[in-house]
């Protein structure tokens, strides 16, 4: 039976950063749990490669029926192994709005206001362009720009400011409305996860053991405190002990799945699936956010846009060359590669839509192979009022859980789509766009209102930014407090982007890091205390 300080589970965005910043004092020792592998892998570190990630970095999850989508089942993407979802993403790093934060201590979430985690943000950060108000330089996670970015991405950005929408070359600046190319986490042209960032530079710390293949079984909880973790690796079981506490790291699906699992939840829930109840938390797994995605695409005949064409697979070849050569070229991209915020609601306190471009055609989340050259715009409402949940369908830990984002179960966030929808189309009509000569594959210019409607309800996905089943809080029925302890169960920490309570205005990699950072100083301060 091994024994630790602090056992760490999960080795994704939140849980690398936690465990790397935990072994930065060398009489601390850590262990981070991950049930993934550890991601070396070129495809995996080759941005371009995002179409031929291999299968066991992705846990592929599939949601439950949803009332909103028409009864479709969705699609969600998390990653798998060290990095977690840093390492399969489309690397965009995005912090989200200033109003997010101010909003997330107007909810009780004392110590999380803009001006609280701005530090935080430029602590961790080595922002290519250096330091400033709104960045910073020296740290571990790598942010850069696009330097080999399509000539359609800068023509869609073009197009916005046709529509008299701002340039924002900065989306974590001074202001975040506007259209722009985002920058992205690499490093000389490769992604450059949290794990390459946090926990690679600490292999060679006596104190930290990193241990991939670890299924968790469930949180070892003894008088009310949580004093291990029962493991299932190689085919048997074992117990990690940690004498200071375990952090929880687990994603927004994962960590509230474990809680469960270890008897930590709604007691009714635990109770209907057979589990001893260690302690009632009806919040677990309750509050799931995430971003509802709309997708206009676009045929077109044009060498700047990728196509699985003859000639467009013979340009990636040759791309491929000279990024093994020289780590240049198309091969960089992050796909993603444009993009912007709008506010749509005048009512709106911040942006209420992001848009995403795309210099290729995406369908079924990239799962289909698109002979055809063209372009894919995305929207998104940034602050949905839908809830969804995660809850157990079976006690074996193996057994993905039940998920249910609940996309568009309330019309608000349906209304707003479609006004995005419409902006959308009249920026991929603009002059800029307009000379590749697209054709809409589909069109929703003649459509009703109440049409377009239902072509979102029939096609709208997520576009992988789950949050909230562990939300942080100032109120007892909170299931963190704002230094991300359990409420329920002692020495016991949650940290990732379940504890958001509510969804950030954009991507969501960037704040989750900044989580595990915060977490890190906040277990320390309680071990030391």
């Amino acid at each position: 039976m091994d024994q630790f300080d602090v056992v760490v589970i999960g080795g994704g965005s939140a849980g690398s950063t936690l465990a790397g910043k935990l072994s930065e004092d060398p009489r601390r020792r850590v262990c981070l749990l991950e049930a993934g592998g550890t991601n070396d892998d070129f495809r995996i570190k080759t941005p371009g490669l995002l179409v031929a990630m291999p299968k066991r970095a992705n846990w592929a999850f599939e949601t439950e029926p949803m009332d909103g989508l028409n009864g479709r089942r969705g699609y969600q993407p998390r990653g798998k192994g060290l990095g977690g979802s840093s390492a399969i993403n489309a690397m965009l790093y995005v912090r989200g709005n200033a109003w997010d934060y101010d909003n997330w201590a107007a909810l009780g979430c004392t110590g999380w206001s803009y001006a609280d985690v701005l530090p935080w943000f430029k602590a961790v950060e080595d922002n290519e362009r250096g330091a400033d108000d709104w960045h910073g330089s020296g740290g571990p996670l790598s942010v850069s720009d696009q330097h080999w970015p399509s000539p359609a991405s800068r023509a869609f950005v073009e197009a916005a400011g046709q529509l008299q929408l701002p340039i924002n070359p900065d989306f974590n600046g001074a202001k975040q409305d506007g259209f722009g190319l985002y920058q992205v986490t690499q490093r000389g042209g490769e992604r450059w996860s949290a794990a390459r960032a946090f926990v690679e530079p600490a292999r060679g710390r006596p104190n930290l053991d990193v241990r991939t293949g670890c299924l968790v079984e469930k949180i070892v909880v003894e008088n009310g405190r949580a004093t291990g973790v029962q493991v299932r690796r190689g085919g048997s079981s074992e117990v990690v002990r940690a004498s200071g506490g375990v952090v929880l790291s687990a994603g927004a699906f994962g960590s509230p799945h474990i809680l469960m699992l270890s008897g930590i939840g709604p007691a009714a829930h635990l109770s209907e699936m057979g589990v001893p109840v260690v302690a009632d938390c009806p919040a677990v797994g309750e509050d799931l956010q995430d971003h509802c995605d709309y997708i206009l695409a676009y045929d077109a005949d044009s060498p700047d846009l990728l196509g699985g064409s003859l000639a467009g697979a013979w340009r990636m070849a040759k791309s491929l060359v000279e990024y093994v050569r020289h780590r240049s070229g198309m091969m960089t991209t992050p796909f993603a590669e444009a993009g912007g915020f709008w506010t749509l609601d005048p009512a709106s306190p911040a942006a209420d839509i992001q848009y995403h471009f795309i210099p290729g055609i995406v369908q079924n989340h990239g799962r289909d192979k698109v002979r055809q050259h063209g372009f894919s715009v995305h929207a998104c409402v940034l602050r949905p009022d839908s809830r969804g949940w995660v809850r157990l369908k079976s006690t074996d830990p193996a057994q993905a859980p039940a998920i249910n984002p609940n996309f568009l179960a309330d019309e608000r966030d349906l209304v707003l789509l479609r006004k995005a929808a419409r902006l959308m189309e009249r920026i991929c009509e603009a002059p800029a766009l307009a000379h590749y000569n697209a054709r809409p594959r589909n069109p929703i210019a003649d459509l009703t209102d109440a049409q377009l409607d239902q072509a979102i309800r029939a096609s709208a996905d997520t576009i992988y930014h789950p949050v909230g089943t562990c939300r942080m809080g100032g109120d007892a029925a909170s299931v963190v407090d704002p230094r991300l302890k359990a409420r329920s169960v002692d020495g016991l920490w949650v940290a990732d982007a379940s504890i958001m309570p509510r969804l950030v205005s954009g991507n969501t990699n960037a704040p989750s890091i900044m989580i595990g950072a915060r977490a890190a100083e906040f277990v320390k301060e309680a071990l030391s205390g």
